[in-house]
């Protein structure tokens, strides 16, 4: 907002929003949108199917339809078109992961005070938290990803390359799409063992195993076997301090062919380091959950990049709904 904008409406508008937010979380959470379908019922109908009370559910319902989630006529309640597209588990639009996973930052960011005075995380990172949280976070960058993947996919000119890293890929949603986009590229998907399952059932749904395989390690202290033309490193360096993720960026530099191109992509600040606001808020979110992590400008990325021995150095324009960006060069 501009500074004008600010007044005692919009600073409580802006206190109070996590009241929408919580609603919305405790929807996803118990699976409303999926219990509607494309059917109409009365509170007391869809309480029964979750196990709910139907007094409180009746309330929640309410909120959901003055939200404009739901419609309700009478004592009957649907899905509108976008909440049976995005909320619901049946269609292939659903975004629900990434809504539980911000569900399990809440604590956290009520803690976001302690994170400033003391400098350090006060949460436990996803992977290392319990199975639905890492499911959530692990399903959510799938989510995310597949969002965005149709806008960057295209924009990208991968036609003369055959192999492909993606380094910390997690699900390998982009080793995915690239390869869906690219008939003979063949890629590896690096990442915790932790991670595994989910990758290669995500691949496997695709049917691509016979062309994305799954290789386990940290970027941080494992090697990276073999040798590719190109390297994809998107959203892992915002979890790491500056000196990690020069050594990130080393190590993917380093697994490249003579002529490889590095793509970093990533939620990007301005050189200044004061906006875009996604960025500059994702940078807090950062330091609730890591040591050192947080977002950074394209001039640091640009930096580290340069000193990593890559060259031809520039921004790709991308569409992207949250401020993310890419930065790309050859080695």
């Amino acid at each position: 907002m501009k500074h004008n904008e600010w007044h005692p409406g919009t600073l409580l508008e802006t206190s109070g929003g996590y009241w929408k937010t919580c609603a919305l979380h405790a929807a996803v959470q118990l699976d409303v949108f999926t219990a509607i379908e494309d059917k109409r019922f009365s509170a007391e109908a869809v309480a029964g199917k979750l196990q709910a009370d139907p007094r409180a559910l009746a309330m929640l319902l309410n909120a959901l339809t003055a939200m404009n989630l739901l419609e309700k006529s009478g004592d009957f309640y649907a899905n509108t078109p976008e909440a049976r597209t995005f909320l619901s588990k049946s269609s292939p639009g659903y975004i629900g992961y990434i809504i539980k996973h911000h569900h399990h930052l809440v604590a956290s960011w009520s803690q976001l005070d302690q994170a400033v005075q003391t400098g350090g995380p006060v949460r436990t990172p996803a992977w290392h938290s319990n199975d639905d949280a890492r499911e959530s976070f692990l399903m959510g960058m799938f989510n995310m990803a597949m969002t965005l993947a149709p806008r960057i996919v295209p924009e990208i000119d991968l036609s003369s390359r055959r192999s492909f890293l993606d380094m910390g890929g997690g699900p390998g949603t982009y080793a995915i799409q690239f390869c869906l986009k690219h008939s003979e590229l063949r890629a590896v998907v690096f990442d915790l063992p932790t991670t595994r399952p989910f990758a290669e059932t995500t691949i496997g749904k695709f049917g691509l195993s016979d062309r994305i395989r799954f290789q386990a390690g940290s970027y941080l202290e494992d090697p990276v076997e073999g040798r590719y033309d190109v390297a994809w490193l998107s959203h892992i360096l915002h979890g790491e301090g500056p000196e990690d993720c020069q050594r990130i960026i080393q190590k993917a530099a380093s697994a490249l062919s003579p002529g490889g191109v590095i793509l970093i992509h990533e939620f990007i600040l301005n050189n200044e380091m004061s906006g875009p606001l996604f960025p500059a808020l994702f940078s807090l979110n950062m330091l609730l959950g890591t040591s050192s992590g947080q977002a950074y400008s394209e001039q640091q990325l640009s930096d580290m990049l340069a000193k990593a021995g890559v060259r031809n150095i520039h921004r790709i324009a991308i569409d992207s709904p949250n401020d993310s960006g890419i930065i790309a060069g050859v080695v």
